[in-house]
């Protein structure tokens, strides 16, 4: 028999030695008579097969059926003994007497179990009822024992069995049986089952004896059961302030709101008096001094009080060095004295105090609590809902009227995988530790804050959430701050002066569409943190800052590669390099509170380019709002984005990658501006991002698509209620006149219902144009928008195609090969095969878009120098034809930048002496070339070379005498040719 088992079997013996019994009034009781012994049976009807089945004398024993029905009760059939009846009993053990409801029995008098409190007959051993006994276990029929169970207190109270002065305990503090058991008297209760069991067999009262396995409640310490037992304890007078509480509880502010109203309301509505006093040893000592008949009580408030009446010194209040003060009683030394209580308070008492406790109120900064009480701000779990913010409320409304705090956030508990609670014995949770170090305690703490646990609800935690926090938040918004970095040294690199960023008030006049966009989002982004904090919902504020960080990394970071790489000139490379350091800048001021390791090491080094800046991120101000939002920007951007999905939803759909081009696609919607704003200055990056050379407005909603409403019925189904089939069958009946009138007033009435637009579901179907398949034309739409996408091969943009796989195997093999965006390489390609002219036409064809997208020329290998220095190199295939397979090898070689001379030129300067013109060369050679770019810079194109004895100080001049790499001679080359 396990340890729950004979707790079981413990607490129903306890019970049976009590005095008083219970049973659920509203079910049907049955008596029922054994047929051997002719013992009486009271149990639940839906219990009956709780009863052990016995094997009876006779064979002719008749089958349990009601008295009533006696034609039953004596008709007999093979088999009948031992079979069961519908309602459990066995039939060849037991008969039916009586059926009665539980109320029927209230008030009958009993024989008890045992003689050990006969005294207590005249009110006792007598049945009651109360609705939580039930019949889902047991036999419906119960003890109760008031001084063991809170229920059974209640109960007995209730039914005038005991007064509450009258409680009487038959188990000491050490679990054993006291003198008024005299059978068992001083034996641990658990030990004393068997014997127990063997005396109410003796006395023929046993019915069966059998184990049963249930819940109860362990020690989490010590891992053995708790026994239920009443104790006299000190209580603060919780019932009569409850009104006072419930006054409190509306001054105060709850995230979520629903845990104050419902769950704390109905806890402080309910509230009982507070049980303030534990029998243990440490602890803080009530400060209560009683006589020896308990009339004189002394309720100590402080040292100097307690020193003045028992004229003692005291340096400290550990029980240990007050317990042995005494106070002389008031009515004399005949009376003896007051001696200390051995209770301890309720650490929940202690922690109930901490706003005026901690500062050692009313003693000491009385000004100080007095300016800051309530507190603003207090955050806990869920299960504080009865624990410390119960106790803050009564304690803080008891002495001063008021809650003991203002605004409250409230957390849900964080469990296992499973759902179950996290337990340091059972180890079922990843190891803090092991979690903070493979990911940070950044990715940890933003999991947790974006999560349900801040809507007060519970979360199933696992690490594999904390690592998505890292892939799908840190690593973008790093990459973000990467690319500044990467493109601000480049600028350095190629540019006369270091980066400085560009003043704020110069990057709010940016001609821009998404400078001025993530300028505007950004203003959004403060001044809703700034709305939602204070507020204290922290819930809403995370999932707005990381699509802030997603918008940033891949809407304005990847729609602006080409600015921020200086392809589209130094001014607008610098602006939009300002607008993202800007940008990064004030994202690390508002994560700072929820990402204060990664943000700090973001801020040290964006720190270096602003005169003026505090010393940590943590120093900073949280960010205000300076310049102006333009709502009409940020719609339009999110309404590019729109468009871009669906065109990648039909790519997709068609496998159609985005280095297909596609000739035409056209977006239908009603709205102009929505049209002006795709077609108009968003129309370049919504070109370039989907590989498409057209674009064309429609404001046509029929011209593409036939429209079809449809009500919504998980809105409207229980506002219509029966109204509903009705109204269905005439919003389904709209023409689409009726339908575009309805868009465009925002209202409807259907039999006398007005219906808005979110009750109505607006359902656009593509029209295909005649003689056209889906793998040719296709569409996509979301909401009132649609857009049309040309699926059908041109050869006439094929050779853009064919560029663009070219250009993505570069780039693939750059990250191969280890190399930084910002480091300076000469890409060469070498056509191989019978077709090796088709991909030097194309090559030609598309330079421009190649050299923009590779930041330098592809070059033939015919122009390689024979000293170029390889970094890597390998071999792809491409495509040339959509009807054929790969039909053309190339050579891709990425080398390090090589200096081009102009020979006849530089022997010139030395007046045709070519040993001269060599040595210069091979001093040329051995230098740095980006130190070289430098000099020339600084000299302004030009630098003298006066390093050699005895040889003449010569000028160069950068592009005449000396180019710095071949991508630079091919290209002065080519213009002159053009020119």
């Amino acid at each position: 028999m396990d340890t729950q088992t004979l707790m079981s079997t413990n607490q129903v013996l306890l019970n049976s030695m009590e005095y008083g019994d219970k049973l659920l009034a509203r079910k049907v009781i049955t008596i029922v008579r054994e047929k051997t012994s002719g013992a009486i049976y009271i149990v639940a009807e839906s219990r009956l097969s709780q009863l052990p089945s016995k094997k009876s004398k006779s064979e002719s024993a008749g089958a349990v059926v009601p008295p009533q029905d006696k034609s039953s009760a004596n008709s007999k059939s093979k088999g009948t003994t031992n079979s069961k009846t519908k309602s459990g009993v066995d039939a060849g053990s037991y008969q039916l007497v009586e059926k009665l409801t539980g109320a029927s029995l209230v008030g009958l008098k009993y024989v008890p179990l045992f003689d050990y409190f006969l005294k207590y007959s005249e009110t006792a051993f007598r049945v009651i009822a109360d609705s939580y006994v039930t019949d889902d276990s047991g036999t419906g029929v119960v003890h109760c024992a008031p001084a063991f169970g809170e229920d059974d207190y209640r109960v007995c109270v209730s039914s005038g069995i005991i007064k509450d002065v009258d409680l009487f305990v038959a188990v000491d503090a050490d679990g054993c049986f006291t003198k008024d058991v005299s059978d068992f008297s001083g034996r641990y209760v658990k030990d004393a089952d068997k014997d127990i069991i063997n005396s109410i067999k003796v006395k023929g009262r046993l019915v069966d004896n059998k184990s049963m396995v249930h819940s109860y409640p362990f020690c989490w310490r010590s891992d053995t059961p708790l026994i239920y037992r009443a104790v006299t304890s000190w209580f603060v007078s919780v019932e009569k302030i409850k009104e006072q509480l419930l006054e409190s509880n509306k001054q105060t502010h709850w995230i979520p709101e629903y845990v104050k109203e419902k769950r704390f309301h109905n806890w402080l509505e309910n509230a009982r008096d507070w049980a303030v006093s534990r029998t243990r040893f440490w602890g803080t000592p009530l400060p209560i001094w009683v006589s020896e008949d308990f009339i004189e009580k002394r309720v100590i408030g402080s040292i100097s009080e307690l020193e003045k009446l028992s004229g003692a010194k005291v340096t400290d209040l550990h029980r240990h060095n007050i317990d042995h003060i005494t106070i002389p009683s008031e009515r004399g030394p005949e009376f003896g004295v007051l001696r200390r209580v051995d209770d301890v308070f309720d650490c929940w008492f202690e922690s109930g105090s901490m706003p005026y406790a901690y500062i050692h109120y009313p003693f000491e900064n009385a000004e100080l609590f007095e300016k800051n009480f309530p507190g603003h701000f207090v955050a806990e779990g869920i299960d504080q809902t009865r624990g410390w913010f119960y106790t803050l409320m009564v304690l803080s409304t008891a002495l001063f009227g008021k809650p003991a705090f203002r605004n409250l956030i409230c957390n849900g508990l964080v469990l296992d995988e499973h759902g179950k609670k996290m337990s340091k014995s059972l180890k079922n949770y990843p190891s803090p530790t092991e979690v903070i170090g493979d990911y940070g305690a950044d990715a940890l703490r933003l999991y947790l804050v974006n999560s349900p646990v801040v809507r007060a609800e519970n979360l199933q935690f696992k690490k594999n959430g904390v690592y998505n926090v890292v892939k799908d938040v840190f690593l973008p918004w790093y990459n973000a701050y990467r690319f500044l970095v990467q493109n601000a040294k480049r600028l350095e690199v190629e540019g006369p002066t270091s980066f400085v960023p560009a003043h704020y008030e110069t990057l709010h006049n940016s001609s821009n569409v998404l400078d001025q966009w993530i300028n505007s989002a950004t203003e959004s982004l403060i001044q809703f943190v700034r709305q939602e904090m204070d507020a204290y919902r922290l819930y809403t504020v995370i999932p707005y800052l990381l699509k802030f960080i997603d918008n940033l990394t891949n809407i304005y970071v990847r729609f602006n590669r080409k600015r921020l790489k200086g392809r589209t000139g130094e001014e607008d490379c610098i602006m939009s390099l300002s607008t993202l350091y800007n940008v990064l800048l004030t994202t690390c001021k508002v994560m700072a509170p929820f990402t204060p390791f990664f943000t700090e090491v973001l801020y040290q080094n964006l720190r270096k380019v602003s005169d003026g800046s505090e010393e940590s991120v943590h120093y900073c101000n949280f960010p205000s709002t300076i310049g102006k939002r333009n709502k009409r920007i940020e719609q339009s951007v999110m309404r590019m984005m729109t468009v871009i999905d669906l065109v990648r939803n039909i790519r997709e759909r068609h496998s159609k990658p985005l280095k297909t081009p596609l000739k035409e696609m056209i977006v239908v919607h009603p709205d102009s501006d929505f049209l002006e704003d795709i077609t108009g200055k968003l129309r370049e990056y919504v070109m370039e991002e989907l590989n498409v050379k057209l674009v064309v407005p429609c404001n046509d909603p029929l011209k593409h698509a036939s429209l079809r409403a449809e009500p919504d019925f998980s809105v409207l189904g229980k506002r219509l209620g029966k109204a509903m089939g009705a109204v269905a069958k005439e919003v389904k009946a709209m023409s689409q006149a009726d339908i575009l009138l309805f868009e465009q007033s925002g209202e409807a009435t259907f039999s006398g219902h007005c219906l808005k637009q979110d009750d109505i579901k607006i359902l656009r179907e593509f029209k295909r144009p005649a003689g056209s398949t889906e793998k040719e034309i296709d569409a996509a739409g979301d909401g009132d928008v649609l857009v049309v996408l040309d699926l059908r091969a041109d050869e006439s943009l094929f050779d853009a195609g064919v560029a663009r796989e070219v250009v993505s195997r570069i780039q693939k093999l750059r990250k191969k090969a280890g190399l930084d965006p910002t480091d300076v390489v000469e890409v060469y390609y070498e056509p191989l095969g019978k077709n090796k002219n088709i991909l030097e036409k194309i090559v030609d064809s598309q330079d421009e878009y190649i050299k923009d997208a590779l930041g330098s020329p592809l070059l033939h290998e015919k122009y390689t120098p024979a000293d170029a220095v390889i970094l890597c190199q390998e071999e792809f295939q491409v495509l040339l034809s959509h009807e054929e397979p790969p039909n053309v090898s190339f050579v891709i070689s990425i080398a390090k930048p090589a200096l081009v001379f102009d020979t006849e030129a530089i022997v010139a300067l030395y007046s045709g002496d070519k040993k001269l013109a060599d040595n210069l060369q091979t001093y040329l050679l051995s230098r740095e070339v980006s130190n070289l770019k430098l000099e020339f810079q600084g000299g302004n194109g030009k630098i003298k070379v006066d390093c050699f004895q005895n040889q003449p100080v010569v000028e160069l001049e950068l592009e005449k005498h000396v180019f710095l790499s071949v991508a630079d001679s091919y290209l002065r080359r080519k213009e002159l040719l053009n020119y």
